[in-house]
């Protein structure tokens, strides 16, 4: 079994694969405080919940986008699971990156791109929603050709209201009419319908661009939300099909790192070592 680590900034994703297949996952609080010792006590708690014992545990990867924890998440892999962990970087999936800078390109962003081509083929186009909302997408021969940025629901709705002095935080929920009668209302119908209306309008014009008929897969915090928002022509692939996007990613690019090191098609090495040829931990 693969131990996933995905590091979001907001949102700290645990997972177990087994041949690229997710079996458990579990959303956490980043917590950019946390020491090894926390992670490490934390993670096997969670994973003898399950059943699934510090033993099974064959290797882990780490996909990180918070750069002030890495240091304490490898820390936390040599001390409870005895071994290094493998870190998701450019250049370690079979998806080339045709971008002006690929060493740019994200952790998460990587995890998507590998996950959305495993699960769905090419051409597609990954949507993730997130503290961000990435669009990334990926030309007919499997290739990555770039997306876009913008900011997140929850991003966008907490800028509104810190740089207001009226305005008032509300639920964001979808509002009946997109003509809202009051002031929760108004800023719901804005964030839910303008925000849906950033997404649908963004994926239409890259579908333009990229010329072909392209699937698009949405990941996501909350798929069920997602998919009550966006204009239902805009999905070829159901959201709630799509949430284990980035782990399998996360697994399929690891494998790949395995496979460089025992020589095939790059002589690049990952950084990683199989945890059950070194010492256990704790």
């Amino acid at each position: 079994m693969l131990l996933l680590i995905e590091v979001g900034n907001t949102n700290t994703k645990i997972g177990v694969c087994q041949d690229s297949r997710l079996l458990v996952s579990w959303r956490l609080t980043t917590r950019r405080e946390q020491t090894a010792d926390e992670y490490g006590v934390f993670i096997r708690t969670i994973l003898a919940t399950r059943g699934i014992t510090q033993q099974e545990i064959r290797g882990v990867a780490i996909s990180n986008v918070v750069p002030t924890v890495q240091q304490t998440l490898e820390a936390m892999v040599e001390t409870y699971f005895g071994g290094n962990p493998f870190t998701v970087e450019p250049g370690m999936s079979d998806v080339p990156l045709l971008v002006d800078a690929p060493q740019e390109v994200g952790a998460d962003r990587l995890c998507d791109i590998v996950g959305g081509v495993t699960l769905y083929g090419a051409p597609l186009i990954v949507v993730n929603f997130g503290t961000a909302t990435t669009f990334d997408c990926v030309n007919g021969r499997g290739e990555f050709i770039g997306g876009a940025i913008a900011p997140g629901l929850v991003t966008a709705s907490e800028a509104l209201i810190s740089r207001t002095s009226r305005l008032f935080r509300v639920e964001l929920l979808k509002p009946k009419e997109a003509i809202g009668r009051n002031t929760a209302t108004n800023i719901q119908s804005g964030l839910t319908y303008g925000w849906a209306g950033l997404v649908d309008g963004l994926v239409e014009r890259m579908r333009s661009e990229m010329g072909a008929p392209v699937k698009v897969v949405a990941t996501a915090d909350s798929p069920i939300r997602c998919a009550e928002w966006r204009r239902a022509s805009t999905w070829s692939i159901p959201i709630s099909r799509s949430k284990a996007c980035a782990c399998c990613g996360s697994a399929r690019i690891p494998r790949r790192g395995r496979e460089t090191a025992a020589g095939v098609d790059t002589p690049r090495a990952p950084s990683y070592t199989p945890l059950n040829t070194v010492g256990r931990g704790r």
